[in-house]
């Protein structure tokens, strides 16, 4: 996803302002989009300036006031085709993993503390994620919400895997002992292949 089809798929759901775009990708979309006070409101110019989005005629236009916009129909179409378009799939990459390969040569020294404190916060964006199951989504019956509700079970999932994945983790580091691990360091890398766990 780019941040300018997640800013049109915000302003389709609920014109805003961009102070209200920056909450909303606080509260949902940044949960999977991330983006920063300063590229959302360079993205909204960008946009206007392309005929996609427009700000909405005020009744009372007065200094400082907040503009809000609305997708216009260009803006829509944009939307839609890139949303048809085949989207490739990424692979994870992720420092912890590859901190863990790094221990392998190195050693394990505050290893198992980086792992309780990943553990710890995807413990409570799993926490986050099913609260607003519940309070949102306990009884998603229109494809809109049936929709977004998949895009949260797909975080729902994913942060179920990574607590399961830590807690193994954890495990194993601890069934290690005590004794520093440390790799050969001049291993043949011909032998290391290129699969996550070799």
């Amino acid at each position: 996803m780019s941040l300018p089809h997640a800013i049109l798929t915000a302003l389709l759901e609920r014109p805003s302002s961009g102070l209200e775009l920056t909450r909303r990708f606080d509260r949902s979309i940044g949960y999977f989009w991330s983006a920063t006070h300063q590229q959302i409101y360079r993205e909204l110019g960008k946009l206007e300036q392309r005929g996609l989005i427009r700000a909405l005629p005020s009744e009372r236009p007065a200094r400082g006031q907040k503009k809000e916009f609305e997708v216009l129909p260009a803006g829509r179409a944009e939307l839609a085709e890139w949303a048809s378009r085949e989207q490739e799939s990424k692979p994870i990459r992720d420092a912890l993993l590859l901190r863990l390969r790094a221990a392998a040569v190195v050693g394990r020294t505050g290893l198992d503390d980086e792992l309780r404190r990943h553990l710890a916060v995807h413990r409570r964006q799993l926490a986050e994620y099913e609260a607003i199951e519940s309070r949102d989504f306990a009884a998603a019956a229109d494809p809109e919400d049936r929709l977004r509700r998949l895009v949260l079970r797909a975080g729902i999932g994913l942060e179920t895997f990574w607590v399961a994945w830590l807690e193994e983790a954890l495990a194993e580091v601890g069934d290690m002992g005590d004794a520093e691990g440390m790799g050969d360091a001049g291993a043949d890398d011909t032998e290391a292949g290129g699969r996550p766990g070799e």
